[in-house]
C-alpha cells in the first residue's frame, strides 16, 4: 500500500472566527496514521479566509474519514469540503 495526500478546503463560521486556534486544533488532534503535510489560508470574500489542510495518510479502507470527523469536530468550522486527493508514489 501506497501513501495519499488529501487536500481540505475548511470554512469558518464567519471571519471573526479565530483560524489559529482552528490551525492549532488541527495540529494537535491529528488522528494516528495521519501527519500534516501543509496548512495554509485562502482568502474567499468579505473577510472571510479559508484554512486549506494537506495531509498524508495510507491508501486503504476509510481514507480520510478519521480526519473529517477530527475537522468536523473543531468549535468554529461551518463546513469542509475534500478538494483533492492524489497518491503519492
Amino acid at each position: 500500500m501506497g501513501e495519499v495526500l488529501t487536500t481540505m478546503k475548511i470554512m469558518p463560521d464567519s471571519p471573526d472566527v479565530d483560524l489559529e486556534a482552528i490551525k492549532s486544533t488541527i495540529e494537535s488532534s491529528m488522528p494516528e496514521g495521519a501527519r500534516i503535510h501543509e496548512i495554509s489560508e485562502e482568502p474567499i470574500a468579505f473577510g472571510l479566509v479559508a484554512v486549506i489542510l494537506q495531509f498524508i495518510n495510507e491508501d486503504g479502507e476509510g481514507g480520510s474519514e478519521a480526519v473529517e470527523e477530527m475537522v468536523q469536530a473543531i468549535d468554529g468550522v461551518a463546513s469542509f469540503e475534500v478538494t483533492g486527493v492524489g497518491r503519492l508514489m
